[in-house]
């Protein structure tokens, strides 16, 4: 047997572009799109008050992109972030804060806090939870809860949005895939929905990523929610107090694909899956 060789000096094994990968970077060009939802959030505030939102509070904010963009759009324009997550906040802090502008960085404040105990200050115009966080809030009473505090906080005139999904597929353990290819690179985004309850709702999410090299971030994001129905969402808006809640449903192209245009409804088709917007008016 001919002897084992030495490695030579100087030599190191090349980093895959998982370990290369930054998995916030990567949650945020797979799953948001920060422009198109401020878009959202502008002209949907205009045309229910008939005038401009300034002050937006960003529940469950993560990396905050969603402040950021909202900081960026207008002068006068203020922002505040909440999460639990120190880590991810501080993430936030280096990559998505501290590049902007000195003053638009002293418009947005990033704060650690239970979203039900937000600290107290100037009422926000708009509140927005997005990306399905507040399904964490796994009991009635405490989505609730959440949702009470929500409208207690809002100026007089404020709105609230979040967002759902559904469809037949929700409620299978299922993992889809999806080819992302922008600026920075391309990565495989895959979502796992790796169990569910039927009793209770529970659900157990995965969030992995894999690159063109065969390397993988495998669970680089896990969930444990509750898989909410647009009826139940509905029905605890209106016992939290809110007026008047709006659904907007996504149109769909000639291809039979999203077409990213979201719409007031009443009534939508029983699709395998989809995304849509609610508001809910003070």
């Amino acid at each position: 047997m001919p002897p084992k060789r030495a490695a030579a000096r100087g030599t190191a094994a090349v980093p895959t572009l998982a370990h290369q990968a930054d998995p916030h970077r990567l949650y945020e060009r797979a799953v948001q799109c920060p422009e198109a939802e401020v878009d959202f959030l502008t002209e949907r505030f205009r045309r229910l008050r008939g005038r401009d939102a300034r002050r937006l509070r960003e529940d469950f904010c993560g990396t905050a992109a969603v402040c950021c963009e909202w900081i960026r759009r207008h002068p006068q324009n203020t922002a505040l972030g909440l999460d639990l997550n120190s880590d991810v906040l501080a993430w936030a802090e280096r990559h998505n804060r501290a590049p902007l502008p000195t003053e638009a960085q002293t418009r947005l404040s990033l704060v650690q806090a239970d979203v039900r105990a937000a600290p107290a200050g100037a009422a926000p115009d708009l509140v927005a939870a997005m990306n399905f966080s507040y399904w964490l809030l796994r009991e009635r009473a405490a989505l609730r809860g959440y949702f009470q505090a929500v409208h207690q906080a809002l100026a007089a005139d404020g709105v609230f949005f979040l967002d759902a999904y559904g469809g037949y597929d929700a409620f299978r353990e299922i993992i889809e895939e999806r080819a992302v290819e922008d600026d920075e690179g391309a990565f495989t985004y895959r979502w796992e929905q790796a169990s569910y309850d039927p009793i209770s709702g529970a659900m157990h999410f995965h969030i992995d990523f894999a690159f063109p090299d065969g390397s993988e971030l495998p669970r680089a994001f896990s969930y444990h929610w509750r898989l909410w129905t647009l009826p139940e969402i509905r029905e605890l808006l209106a016992e939290a107090g809110f007026r008047r809640v709006i659904v907007y449903w996504q149109g769909w192209t000639e291809d039979g694909e999203p077409d990213g245009d979201f719409r007031p409804a009443e009534r939508a088709d029983a699709d395998a899956g989809w995304i849509c917007y609610l508001s809910a008016e003070k």
